[in-house]
């Protein structure tokens, strides 16, 4: 099978430590992944932000750097949601006969890392350690887009001596929303208080999740209170083995 990372702009730029996670993960399980230097944007804020026009010439892009894999893998849930559920959208609103078919040829094969592992793959034990109290958070590309369900805490619950603890109105949006956090500041901020007071209340060393994007929001209400706790990608958790033989 080929597999091909696809990054996304965020954590290429931010935090590309969860690109290299996984990585290290799939290798660790036996597979070769590749990293098309001709990738780019999905085109999520441009849709997201009323310019979908100016999201074609990505969306067709990111359809033809892909198009030879057997699967593609992200770690950002609201990505993979995008050209899962929005690709196809653009190229029947804008694009010729040919794109559209190969919009549809490829989005199956489009997977978020957690239901990569799980679905594809059918793993749940990949072979990590990580000796810290986590919470997780469900973001809502993961709950409500891409139905992850319980995948991701599958995952968490295999990693050897993880304590693993409910976060508390998990499936509560933390206010980020990309463009809604700087046009909606005032509900984006509280919105955040009571994601962040929840996330303390877990007396979790670690707060994970699917989207790096929102754990940026989190771990600034956090770090702004003065907090320790730490913000994680899944990934990260994924790919670690602290204090293995």
């Amino acid at each position: 099978m080929r597999v091909a990372l696809f990054i996304t702009c965020l954590n290429d730029i931010l935090f590309p430590g969860t690109g290299r996670a996984v990585l290290t993960v799939l290798e660790r399980l036996g597979h070769t992944v590749d990293f098309p230097q001709e990738q780019t944007c999905c085109g999520q804020m441009h849709f997201n932000t009323g310019y979908r026009p100016d999201a074609v010439p990505l969306m067709a892009r990111f359809a033809r750097t892909f198009a030879e894999y057997d699967a593609v893998v992200t770690p950002s849930a609201s990505c993979a949601d995008m050209i899962r559920d929005n690709h196809p959208v653009l190229a029947r609103e804008y694009g010729p006969a040919g794109l559209q078919q190969q919009v549809a040829e490829l989005v199956p094969q489009v997977h978020e890392f957690t239901e990569f592992l799980t679905d594809v793959l059918g793993v749940t034990d990949v072979g990590a350690r990580f000796p810290h109290r986590v919470t997780y958070h469900p973001t809502c590309h993961s709950l409500r887009g891409l139905r992850l369900g319980d995948r991701p805490l599958r995952l968490l619950r295999e990693v050897e001596d993880i304590d693993l603890v409910d976060l508390p109105a998990a499936d509560s949006c933390c206010g980020f929303g990309g463009t809604f956090a700087v046009k909606n500041a005032e509900t984006s901020g509280a919105m955040l208080a009571d994601k962040t007071r929840d996330v303390l209340a877990t007396g979790a060393d670690v707060l994970c999740a699917a989207d790096n994007s929102c754990l940026m929001h989190i771990g600034g209400g956090l770090s702004r209170q003065g907090s320790a706790v730490r913000t994680m990608h899944l990934a990260e958790i994924l790919a670690a083995t602290e204090g293995a033989a």
